[in-house]
This record gives C-alpha cells, sequence and structure tokens, in this order.
C-alpha cells in the first residue's frame, strides 16, 4: 500500500515570493521542471535552492563523469530504499552503459561482478560510505589514483547529496513517478 504523500505538490499561485524566485531558478535550469526532490524542498526555498545548485553540479558536471555519478545515485538509491531516485535514475544509468544486469544486482544488494574495474571501484566507495559509514584506505587510495582529489570528492559529494534527497523524499512520502524501472525490493 502507497502511504499518502506528507508534502504535496502547492499550487504556484500560493507561493510565496521566495518559493517563486527559487523554483524559478530550479526550472530554468537543466531540470525544466520542479522535479520530484524539490517539490517537498520547496517548503524550505533557501534549502531547495542550495540543494539545487548543488545538484546540478554533481549530476550534469562532475568530475566523475555522467556514467559513474548515475552508478554512484543507485547505490545511493539502493540504500536508502529510494523509490523515487531509483525510477528516475535506472533508466538514464542504461542510456550512459551501465548493464541491465548490473543494475539489477544493485537492486538485489549484491556487488555487480559485471561492471568494469571503474564501476566497481565507485560501487564498493559508495557501498564503503553507506554501509560502513567510511571509505578503507585501499579503497581510497584507488580512487584518488583514478579520479584524482577532485573526482573523489565529488564522488563523496554525489553520495551525500542523494542520500539528503534520499531522506527527504523517504519522510514525505513522496510519490513514485511512471518509470521503466521495476520498483526496487523492499529490504527487511
Amino acid at each position: 500500500m502507497t502511504e499518502p504523500d506528507r508534502l504535496p505538490p502547492l499550487a504556484p499561485e500560493t507561493w510565496t515570493d521566495e518559493q517563486r524566485r527559487y523554483a524559478q531558478e530550479i526550472i530554468d535550469g537543466p531540470r525544466g521542471a520542479l522535479v520530484s526532490p524539490f517539490v517537498p524542498l520547496l517548503r524550505s526555498p533557501e534549502l531547495m535552492a542550495h540543494a539545487g545548485r548543488m545538484g546540478e553540479y554533481l549530476r550534469y558536471r562532475s568530475a566523475i563523469g555522467l556514467k559513474l555519478s548515475e552508478l554512484a545515485i543507485l547505490v545511493t538509491a539502493r540504500h536508502w530504499t529510494q523509490q523515487v531516485e531509483w525510477a528516475i535514475h535506472v533508466p538514464i544509468a542504461i542510456k550512459q552503459g551501465i548493464a541491465a544486469s548490473a543494475i539489477d544486482a544493485i537492486a538485489a544488494g549484491h556487488r555487480p561482478e559485471s561492471l568494469d574495474e571503474e564501476g566497481l571501484l565507485v560501487y564498493d566507495f559508495c557501498v564503503g560510505l553507506h554501509r560502513d559509514h567510511g571509505v578503507s584506505d585501499a579503497t581510497w587510495q584507488r580512487a584518488v589514483e583514478r579520479f584524482g582529489e577532485q573526482g573523489t570528492i565529488d564522488l563523496v559529494g554525489i553520495n551525500g547529496y542523494y542520500a539528503l534527497l534520499s531522506m527527504v523524499m523517504n519522510a514525505a512520502h513522496t510519490p513514485v513517478p511512471a518509470s521503466t524501472a521495476k520498483p526496487l525490493p523492499i529490504r527487511v
């Protein structure tokens, strides 16, 4: 059973000037609309604006590139069982070249052995952050060697940003948009 949306869309005619200004920034950006995570965040317009700017960088221009960013987003969505992010990002990840077998493994909570060495590095890094609340020295060193310090910090940022969005939407019970992605299985 789907839980009711705690923070549904606000009618634009009810927006404050601050909400309107910051919402327009997001609408005019690469997203082109006030999409799912920004609907509940609209209640805190300045937070929404900062999150929007951070997400715009991390999603579209991070130092690790789109494919690996999408992989990190999926690992984060799996960790938080965040159905909205999963529904949005699975089709994007497929377009970026992440194999369906890897996506299925992530959904099941397994290490996606079909990924290349770079993909496995990102997977291990993300799982370490979420599960162990840190990254081993060996994984950190491999990440810095492969992505540089900026790329490694961007990878941390992607995990943190999408964890924030996951918490917001899980707390708000944000409805899942239509998607070609199979929903994440619920972990007990």
